[in-house]
């Protein structure tokens, strides 16, 4: 991720203590950083760190009203004239210093692990991708059972048409015809099965994911913490106290804008009233889109702003796969195998082969391995099943559409000719 990509930025005035003077500018939020830029001279005149930050405050005095102050180790620096207002800028500033904190100290634990091995790293790389695997694996299951639903409507409405026809036929049929009675008591027989297929209910599905946001409510100004939660049938947004402010189901969502690889919208269209929209900011967005761009990819829409982390996180990804694999085999071999070279020795360079030197894993961090990519080989099987059995599916949607269609055309110019 670039760390110099802008997430935010507020005019405002910053207090000199050289010159003891305002000066007026835009204070810039980064994923790493805050910055503070002068507009007549545009010089840098603040740039620091935001795991260097120890508070962040919203202070007033006699002479200064409505501020903004972050002590920065020894250093306390004044911002004033925010805008929209004090309170937004105080919330996205302190949203993304506490999960800069909170990384920081997940990668310190992790760098110190990293220090005695290189399995480590490894162990983590696949457990990532099999929770990934696992969360396709919960959208496809509920989109199967969208098409299983799809499927008993289906067999449903051939029911309907097939009782239609029976009518028409009856109504068709001279009135000295002697079976006719027997028609009206043939829909009667398909009854149990319609109460069968109502058995159905509410299925309870499980969390995706779930991440703190900033949320901002249509164009308003104030913005307000809580959280997004992604599930395979929708989304929902709440607030800190986990009480859901609004829920979109798959079907409701018409757009998702990424306007930044931290900031999204989620809109909603109406007719004769306004949209329902929601813009949403956090610091663990990239984690999210991902799954966004999978449940919504004919509704998303990368913006200006983050076509780059598109491309950027897309390039690596083209080979993920095989790099996983080979990884993981390779080390594998060489716990094994300890002698024999890892892979081959062709065209590795000398810092390759010097490497795999010195980064060996342990027979334990080779014994887990070997479970996560089991795990992975029976997901990655299952998914393709399922994915199979909705092609198949989708297939027999598409014909009993189709066949549908034209019984209702059919039934249609009867009832002309009978009207």
């Amino acid at each position: 991720m670039n760390e110099d990509i802008r997430i935010h930025s507020w005019p405002c005035s910053y207090y000199l203590d050289t010159s003891k003077q305002w000066v007026s500018g835009r204070l810039s939020l980064t994923p790493v950083a805050i910055k503070f830029t002068a507009d007549k001279t545009g010089e840098l005149l603040v740039n620091f760190h935001l795991s260097c930050i120890s508070e962040i405050k919203k202070e007033s005095s006699n002479l200064i009203f409505s501020s903004l102050t972050i002590l920065e180790k020894n250093t306390k620096h004044w911002f004033s004239s925010l805008q929209p207002n004090r309170n937004v800028v105080f919330n996205i500033l302190e949203h993304f210093w506490r999960e800069q904190l909170l990384s920081s100290q997940g990668a310190g634990a992790e760098a110190a692990a990293l220090q005695s091995t290189k399995g480590k790293e490894l162990t983590g790389l696949l457990t990532g991708s099999q929770k990934r695997l696992e969360d396709t694996a919960k959208v496809l299951h509920y989109q199967g059972e969208q098409f299983d639903n799809i499927m008993r409507g289906l067999n449903k409405i051939e029911g309907d048409m097939d009782v239609a026809d029976r009518l028409l036929t009856e109504l068709e049929s001279p009135s000295w015809w002697p079976f006719s009675s027997k028609l009206w008591k043939a829909p009667l027989e398909t009854k149990p099965k319609e109460t069968a297929t109502v058995s159905d209910s509410k299925n309870q599905e499980g969390i995706i994911i779930r991440i703190p946001v900033i949320i901002t409510h249509r164009t308003d100004s104030n913005v307000k913490p809580g959280k997004l939660t992604l599930f395979a049938s929708g989304l929902e947004i709440s607030d800190c106290n986990s009480q859901v402010i609004h829920r979109f189901e798959s079907k409701d969502v018409d757009d998702i804008r990424v306007h930044t690889p931290y900031e999204i919208s989620v809109r909603q269209r109406f007719i004769g009233k306004p949209d329902t929209s929601y813009r949403l900011l956090s610091a663990k967005m990239p984690e999210a889109i991902p799954i966004l761009e999978m449940q919504f990819s004919k509704k998303i829409q990368f913006l200006e702003d983050a076509l780059g982390f598109v491309g950027a996180r897309k390039s690596p990804q083209v080979d993920l796969g095989t790099s996983i694999w080979q990884a993981a085999t390779g080390l594998l071999g060489g716990v094994v195998q300890p002698g024999s070279p890892v892979g081959g020795r062709e065209g590795m360079d000398n810092d390759q082969v010097q490497l795999q030197k010195q980064e060996k894993i342990s027979q334990e961090e080779a014994k887990e391995l070997k479970q996560i990519l089991k795990k992975l080989k029976g997901l990655a099987l299952e998914t393709e099943a399922e994915l199979e059995r909705q092609d198949e599916a989708l297939d027999s949607i598409t014909t009993s559409v189709d066949h549908a269609t034209l019984n209702i055309d059919k039934q249609n110019r009867r009832i002309r000719k009978l009207t």
